[in-house]
């Protein structure tokens, strides 16, 4: 006879369910954009410093944003924040449909980035429904879906560029679609997570001194840090990588689009089938230790990946999917990226790339999940969704430093320093971690 668990101790999947669906969801657009941004403000003749200005643009609009919203979560509910916030993506979308200028690239990632609390609204939610045994798995099922987005973004994003000449306006029409989708999923189906004692527990409104005051907290501080600085070191790994696999091997949207889908599924096979389970057998310290490791190893990996195009490449039908066609061609001597020689193809570049995304993709996917647990873990339940956005908002914050910081050093040094640059400062957490974070 089987042994009944506690219901403590088990996940109640049909309640977190529909944040589940609507995180996937909302990942789906946002996956369609990613693997293509660089690409797509190559064509108005930005540099890789320039792409990576674009890049942070998003991420610091969102840390102005993220962390406040988080707050009004706690005040008024995830349900009408998550709405709001996704009617700010779904408008970015429609500009960026017809931005035919990289002004408009600017000003739809803008909207977006004010907006942008779909995720750690989402998070809150999921920890509102769980408790300390079963939050990193609800967490981790967060970053499934996730992976799952970006599982099946690139390969709609690959089938619409197919379909429509490297049109990529029409992937930003797509992305727009599945936004729209999620604000009906979230207005019909989501019911409301908070309850109103934990709501009307929290008066105050995000100010920089929350934040202050949370990286002062022994604990968290350090927690806060440490989402921060890996996330520099991976942020420009995410954000540069189709710039990088451009430059270095000669792969454009289609085929860059299919390491997304790998990576995508190793990230889906981690957080869904073993963030739960190593949670309880070895704990989120063992986990956050493991992810800054392996996430090293796969950074310093790609930085010595082989300057070898990819077996297929033909250097001009690279720069013509670039330039599109159509009434959105823009003309070759616009492009500003430089191309590799196809001289010297093979497979060593993209065989070593593909196996060193493997480490990476293993870090990045349990990471995330992991500190945030522990950060859920060390407040109190009134507090746990502007915790949340304060973490967001660090994560943000690093997000729009790191395009910079990458795209600098990729533009005046080379495409693998930055991606070297990224694995030292992770080798560097993995010597402090085990120390600063208790067991």
């Amino acid at each position: 006879m089987d042994t009944v668990q506690p219901t403590s101790e088990k996940l109640d999947f049909k309640r977190i369910l529909p944040i589940i669906v609507i995180v996937f969801v909302d990942l789906l657009g946002l996956s369609i954009i990613i693997p293509l941004l660089p690409l797509y403000a190559a064509r108005f003749s930005a540099t890789p410093l320039v792409i990576g200005i674009l890049q942070a643009t998003y991420p610091l609009m969102q840390f102005i944003g993220a962390p406040l919203l988080g707050r009004l979560s706690d005040r008024f509910g995830r349900k009408p924040v998550l709405v709001a916030s996704q009617i700010g993506t779904f408008a970015g979308f429609i500009l960026l449909g017809f931005a035919n200028t990289l002004g408009l690239l600017f000003l739809s990632r803008i909207i977006d980035g004010l907006s942008g609390a779909n995720i750690s609204t989402a998070q809150a939610a999921i920890a509102d429904s769980t408790n300390e045994r079963t939050r990193t798995q609800g967490l981790g099922l967060v970053g499934a879906a996730f992976g799952l987005g970006f599982v099946f973004g690139p390969v709609i994003a690959f089938v619409v560029l197919a379909a429509t000449g490297q049109n990529y306006q029409a992937v930003a029409w797509t992305a727009a679609f599945f936004s729209f989708v999620s604000i009906l999923l979230t207005s019909f189906w989501f019911r409301e997570t908070l309850t109103s004692d934990s709501a009307s527990a929290l008066k105050r409104k995000f100010t920089l001194g929350a934040m202050l005051e949370a990286l002062r907290r022994p604990q968290i501080g350090f927690l806060l840090l440490l989402m921060f600085f890996y996330q520099i070191a991976f942020g420009g790994y995410e954000q540069l990588f189709s710039l990088f696999t451009l430059t270095r091997l000669g792969m454009d949207a289609r085929d860059t689009s299919g390491l997304f889908v790998l990576a995508g599924i190793f990230i889906i096979i981690v957080q869904g089938g073993f963030v739960g389970r190593w949670s309880k057998q070895k704990g989120d310290r063992w986990l956050v230790i493991l992810g800054v490791s392996t996430l090293a190893i796969g950074l310093i990996g790609t930085a010595l990946t082989p300057a070898i195009p990819v077996p297929w490449y033909e250097k001009g039908k690279v720069m013509e999917s670039l330039a599109g066609e159509g009434a959105v061609r823009v003309s070759v001597q616009n492009i500003q990226i430089q191309l590799p020689e196809q001289a010297a193809r093979g497979w060593l570049g993209i065989l070593w790339l593909v196996t060193v995304s493997f480490p990476a993709a293993l870090g990045g996917g349990v990471l995330q999940p992991a500190v945030n647990s522990l950060i859920t873990k060390s407040s109190d339940k009134s507090e746990v969704g502007g915790m949340l956005g304060i973490s967001s908002g660090m994560y943000s914050a690093a997000n729009a430093i790191a395009p910079l910081f990458y795209g600098s050093l990729f533009q005046w040094l080379g495409a693998p320093v930055p991606f070297m640059v990224g694995g030292l400062i992770l080798l560097a957490l993995w010597v402090i971690a085990p120390r600063a974070i208790p067991k």
